[in-house]
């Protein structure tokens, strides 16, 4: 595969419960055409992931949405599952960058 996104940077907005697959599938593959995927959460340290109803791995936050600026990120991913989704809508920093970002 080329490396048409060498020099990209994406961040991955997650929240414990994100559904696990919806994030490594599309990270790696992001990863693969040369971008790099950053974790922003709602907190720092690690965020959970979930394989349908069961928690699964934990991966390491890179930064928070409130430490975040748009600016340094070429695009966003939202990884989907329930949790994640609703948690998403209620905070408004994350709100904001995904906002941001469709501007």
């Amino acid at each position: 595969m080329t490396q048409s996104l060498h020099g990209k940077v994406v961040a991955a907005l997650v929240t414990d419960g994100f559904e696990q697959v919806e994030l490594t599938g599309p990270k790696k593959a992001l990863e693969d055409a040369g971008a790099t995927v950053r974790i922003l959460s709602d907190k720092a340290g690690e965020v959970r992931g979930w394989n349908h109803h069961q928690p699964a791995e934990a991966f390491r936050v890179d930064g928070t949405f409130e430490d975040a600026s748009l600016d340094d990120y070429d695009a966003l991913l939202l990884p989907g599952g329930v949790i994640n989704s609703d948690q998403i809508r209620s905070l408004a920093k994350a709100q904001e960058l995904a906002i941001r970002a469709e501007q």
